[in-house]
């Protein structure tokens, strides 16, 4: 979880920038927060919808915890209980990001979604992977199924989030990278299978395609990644989160690449920060997430504790 919301708050920074762009408003790239904690973050300044500030996470985290609130609550994954927690939601809920102000606007706990591909379900599910263990795979498919539907109901994006719910779960079970992508292949393709597309399977095999790929690169370049796998649609995002995550070695390295790529490098960095974290929780950065507590107040270790007395 604090890998999460690191991720989340670090990425913000240069979310929806160009790769060019992120070095423009960044000269030394991005090394952290750049600039005072709870501070607007410059390019936020006089934004009409939200002034973002430095280390204040996103919906993505915000979301997050909602599902973590709905497991507590029920004691499992249901997407009305989900849909109830994400009400309460404030974050992103303006009409330039459609899946949340549709949700919204019909105000239903109970709404199921059609046809959204993007990445929204994939970025809160790590709270599925925590409740259920990685022998689950039915399970967690299952719940991850149900904590994106209110949302997000398209085959792509229900194939990301059965891929995070599957990895992290693998992830906090000590499994290796390997393994960990392997999870996270077949969660996607059996969501694939069951929820399928015009184009299934499709997302399955884009997470071997984007991993084999940087494995094969004698040395990861933000700037090469960009060019071939900018973070900017469904068949982009998600895998490349899982494939620095089961690449790199490191959550605070994997948050920052994500973010010197641009795109949606909150998405990117939250999710390969939080299965780093999973693996190796002494490479997230504690002064990182002490900025994220003192500028949201979350107590995400206190939420994550609960969770983890319920894995099972």
């Amino acid at each position: 979880m604090k890998g999460i919301a690191t991720g989340d708050a670090i990425g913000k920074q240069s979310e929806m920038l160009s790769h060019d762009e992120v070095f423009r408003w960044y000269p030394h790239g991005i090394r952290g927060f750049e600039g005072t904690p709870g501070a607007i973050i410059p390019r936020y300044v006089r934004n009409s919808k939200h002034e973002w500030r430095i280390g204040e996470t996103t919906d993505d985290t915000e979301r997050t915890v909602a599902v973590a609130r709905a497991i507590l609550s029920e004691r499992t994954v249901s997407h009305s209980s989900v849909g109830r927690e994400m009400l309460s939601c404030r974050k992103s809920v303006h009409p330039g990001i459609k899946s949340l102000w549709e949700f919204h606007q019909a105000a239903d706990p109970q709404r199921i979604a059609r046809h959204p591909d993007g990445c929204g379900a994939a970025i809160r599910v790590a709270p599925v992977g925590i409740f259920y263990a990685s022998n689950r795979l039915d399970d967690l498919v299952n719940g991850a199924h149900e904590a994106s539907i209110s949302t997000h109901g398209g085959s792509l994006a229900v194939a990301a989030a059965a891929a995070t719910a599957a990895a992290v779960s693998a992830a906090i079970d000590e499994a290796s990278p390997r393994q960990v992508l392997e999870i996270a292949e077949r969660a996607a393709a059996e969501a694939e299978r069951r929820w399928p597309g015009d184009n299934a399977p499709a997302f399955a095999t884009a997470v071997r395609a984007v991993h084999d790929d940087l494995r094969r690169s004698p040395g990861l370049q933000s700037g090469e990644v960009a060019a071939h796998y900018f973070p900017n649609q469904p068949l982009t995002i998600v895998p490349l989160a899982l494939a620095l995550a089961t690449v790199m070695e490191s959550a605070e390295d994997a948050t920052l690449f994500a973010a010197n790529i641009g795109g949606d490098s909150d998405s990117v960095a939250s999710i390969a920060g939080g299965l780093l974290g999973a693996m190796d929780p002494g490479t997230v950065n504690n002064d990182w997430y002490a900025v994220v507590e003192q500028v949201n107040d979350h107590d995400l270790v206190a939420v994550a504790n609960e969770l983890a007395q319920l894995r099972h």
